[in-house]
């Protein structure tokens, strides 16, 4: 029984050191920071303004199609997001796309600077392409 509690042993002390998990944690963090802002794909646009609740894609990656200031449309599911396409592609693609998955959303991104015919075209386009529904991208507006 010598050994415990005599007075000239010191006790155990079961504590964690958290210095390291920290340190590990600035690191990933700095790294994510990095990361982040070139994961964004698409074109550059400037979206209009809106006050609108973020709609929820969990089930299939959206389709996206950009208008730029131009007239120049984009699609941002198949191929490069880069290259500017005739609407008759865009078309076939949304259709193609909505043939095997009849549940992915599509979205209009249009620059605020295009006319609104444009947007409406486009639209319609889509719409007769199979889209269900087809909804409008905006920026939140500044507080």
């Amino acid at each position: 029984m010598s050994g415990f509690g005599s007075p000239g042993k010191k006790k155990l002390k079961a504590e964690i050191n958290v210095v390291p998990m920290i340190d590990v944690m600035l690191v990933l963090l700095i790294v994510f920071m990095i990361a982040a802002p070139m994961m964004t794909q698409g074109i550059k646009v400037e979206l209009p303004k809106a006050a609108a609740d973020p709609v929820d894609t969990k089930e299939d990656e959206p389709i996206t199609v950009s208008i730029k200031q131009d007239g120049s449309y984009y699609i941002e599911f198949a191929g490069d997001p880069e290259k500017p396409r005739p609407l008759t592609e865009i078309k076939s693609i949304v259709s193609k796309i909505l043939a095997e998955k009849p549940n992915t959303l599509v979205f209009v991104q249009a620059d605020r600077r295009v006319q609104y015919g444009s947007v409406v075209e486009l639209m319609a386009e889509l719409k007769t392409s199979g889209a269900p529904s087809v909804g409008l991208i905006t920026e939140p507006p500044r507080k």
